[in-house]
């Protein structure tokens, strides 16, 4: 065992030595090309975290990123205050709306609850304090086509052939009825006039009183008329009363005479009259506190207000 062994001792040392040989020549013979470098060798690449997409992104501060994270409670919603309780203003209910009435003019409703109208007059009349403006070129007029009437006022400087007028009634109302009631039939009487066509209506209360207006046009000895009726149910005292105002004009003056008109419409009031205050009695021994010379007072004028057009 120990020469067969060594017999392979010699044949690898010549394969070793033969080996050496061509390296060396190998080597001498690649001497003469440049030597170029290694490429690097690329670091391996992590795999990059997967990110939420953006629109999943919680936007409130302090909230989660995850959207199928569990999400803070919602703050509780404040229930709304009950009204009327404690530290609220309570809103009064709205009064129904008034349905006018279809048939049946204000006056013949009246009649037949038995109610008398009685026609009143400007002298001596102190139950309601009615003001009607009084534009310029208006004048106060008797008109014996008015029947009961109040007092009437036209503008007899005007151009037109029909005469621009305000006509004024009051009747004492004596009887019982339902104001609310009789007020619903304040459009008829203008709706029953000639070719009649509504442009307004209303039945607001005016003043605090049950009221109608209607304003529209109509047809009377060939022309046409503009004109606007109000209708008020005034209370003064135990005492009810109709006032009613008509101001009326030509179509083709409207436009004109507009300015009047409307002065006329909307300074129109009625207000119940107040009783004066009583003074306190003076005391005993005392004499009332006057100025020397002074005049006594006038009495009031009356009820009746022209006011001109500011």
């Amino acid at each position: 065992m120990i020469q067969i062994a060594r017999t392979w001792r010699v044949f690898a040392g010549g394969m070793a030595t033969g080996f050496i040989g061509v390296v060396l020549v190998t080597a001498g013979k690649a001497s003469a090309d440049p030597l170029l470098p290694p490429p690097p060798i690329p670091a391996p690449v992590s795999a990059p975290a997967t990110v939420p997409p953006v629109q999943n992104l919680t936007a409130l501060p302090g909230g989660s990123s995850n959207r199928f994270s569990p999400a803070p409670a919602p703050a509780p919603i404040a229930s709304p205050i009950p009204v009327g309780a404690p530290g609220s203003t309570a809103v009064p209910p709205l009064p129904p709306p008034v349905t006018p009435a279809i048939s049946g003019t204000l006056r013949d409703h009246l009649r037949e609850k038995g109610v008398k109208l009685e026609a009143q007059r400007p002298h001596g009349f102190k139950a309601l304090d009615i003001t009607l403006p009084m534009p310029p070129r208006w004048t106060q007029v008797p008109d014996p086509n008015v029947p009961d009437a109040f007092v009437v006022i036209a503008d007899r400087l005007g151009n037109s052939v029909y005469t621009s007028n305000a006509q004024l009634v009051v009747y004492r109302l004596i009887g019982d009825f339902d104001p609310a009631e009789a007020i619903t039939h304040g459009y008829i009487d203008s709706q029953k006039l000639l070719a009649w066509q509504t442009t307004n209506a209303s039945m607001t209360n005016f003043d605090g009183f049950p009221s109608s207006i209607i304003e529209g046009t109509y047809r009377e000895n060939d022309m046409t008329l503009n004109t606007s009726r109000r209708h008020v149910i005034a209370t003064s005292g135990a005492d009810k009363y109709l006032v009613s105002l008509s101001v009326t004009t030509a179509l083709s003056q409207a436009v004109t005479d507009g300015p009047a008109t409307d002065a006329i419409v909307n300074g129109f009031q009625v207000v119940a009259h107040a009783a004066p205050a009583q003074a306190p009695a003076p005391a005993p021994g005392s004499a009332p506190v006057g100025l020397p010379g002074q005049a006594p007072g006038y009495p009031p004028a009356g009820t009746l207000t022209p006011v001109p057009p500011r």
